[in-house]
């Protein structure tokens, strides 16, 4: 099942993350919520704690 990890304001910063955490092992889909207006960014709910930690660092940066 896939979880939301994180909502992005805008289609640039999903993509950011979803490159990052791509890059790092991780499976990631992005979707359009509120008609484009924001982003959800999902991964498997196997990989939830691995990711947070991956986020949060890339968040930081």
């Amino acid at each position: 099942m896939w979880t939301v990890i994180y909502i992005a304001p805008s289609a640039k910063i999903a993509e950011k993350i979803q490159d990052r955490l791509t890059e790092e092992g991780f499976l990631v889909k992005v979707r359009s919520i509120q008609h484009g207006k924001q982003y959800e960014v999902l991964v498997p709910e196997s990989e939830l704690d691995d990711v947070r930690e991956a986020l949060a660092y890339i968040l930081q940066s």
